[in-house]
């Protein structure tokens, strides 16, 4: 079981920037950032692999990076031109095994950190 701590969210008006951190309790190769809103399934926004490949949702892509520092166990979210639709709660996800795009491939989850964009 891998722990993970999210922070770095906050309220921001829309055309700002916000930063998300995970740290994990240990290395996993893949890890991810996932969002969801009330009444909504849970999405994937980002996600990254231990050799630097990562994969972006359509609607973040160009305007959010994802990053992993394998050596401090870190996975972070730089979020730029943020938009009132991208308003969730966003969690950190860790998985053994290869990248994934699939919310029910990851087996461990921080508890999340909203994020306002008004």
């Amino acid at each position: 079981h891998v722990q993970l701590v999210e922070s770095g969210g906050g309220s921001v008006q829309a055309g700002g920037s916000l930063r998300l951190s995970c740290a994990a309790s240990r290395y996993t190769y893949a890890m991810g950032w996932f969002r969801q809103t009330p009444g909504k399934e849970r999405e994937a926004v980002a996600a990254i692999d231990g050799h630097g490949d990562a994969k972006y949702a359509e609607s973040v892509k160009g305007r959010f990076t994802i990053s992993k520092d394998n050596a401090k166990n870190t996975l972070s979210l730089q979020m730029d031109s943020l938009k009132p639709e991208d308003t969730a709660m966003y969690y950190c996800a860790a998985k053994l095994g290869f990248l994934s795009f699939e919310v029910r491939a990851y087996e461990n989850w921080g508890q999340g950190t909203q994020v306002t964009v008004s």
